[in-house]
């Protein structure tokens, strides 16, 4: 659903697992650090907020957002790690490279997802421009993070 008729930040709290001793990975990709770096506040806020330890979220970085699937792959190996959230920023630019990278990393996360047979959360904002990319990161639209980190919380109902 587009975020323009949706909250991010508004989810559905009911029958969410006990989360308090599992371990999360976030990868955010650092090109739009400004932004990603509120993504990934939103995605870690929401972790501790329905339980999570802060001693189990891991974080690391990766140049940019096609470098998410790699970093996703890197956690979600892990024994350790049971869901992984990808946090990025993709901004149309001139050219069509953001077509380009948004289907490559869609496609990716969704291998490592299965190759891992882990949740593995796309947690990619991809706009016409940087105002809409900040809607997104706690504006007007809500914050991708929060959105990410309760469907990470949601898909952990599956995992066993």
């Amino acid at each position: 659903m587009a975020s323009a008729l949706k909250n991010l930040s508004a989810y559905n709290s009911d029958n969410l697992p006990d989360i308090s001793g599992k371990k999360f990975g976030l990868v955010v990709a650092e090109w739009n650090k400004e932004i990603t770096d509120t993504l990934c506040k939103g995605a870690y806020d929401t972790l501790l907020q329905h339980g999570a330890k802060p001693e189990n979220i891991y974080r690391n970085t990766v140049p940019g957002s096609f470098e998410l699937t790699l970093g996703a792959q890197f956690l979600a190996q892990s024994n350790e790690i049971d869901t992984v959230i990808a946090l990025g920023v993709v901004i149309k630019g001139e050219t069509k490279h953001d077509d380009y990278i948004c289907h490559a990393v869609a496609q990716g996360l969704t291998q490592v997802a299965l190759k891992f047979n882990k949740p593995v959360i796309f947690g990619l904002v991809t706009t016409n421009d940087e105002q809409q990319a900040w809607d997104r990161a706690g504006g007007k639209h809500g914050n991708k993070g929060v959105e990410a980190a309760a469907t990470a919380i949601q898909m952990l109902n599956w995992v066993s």
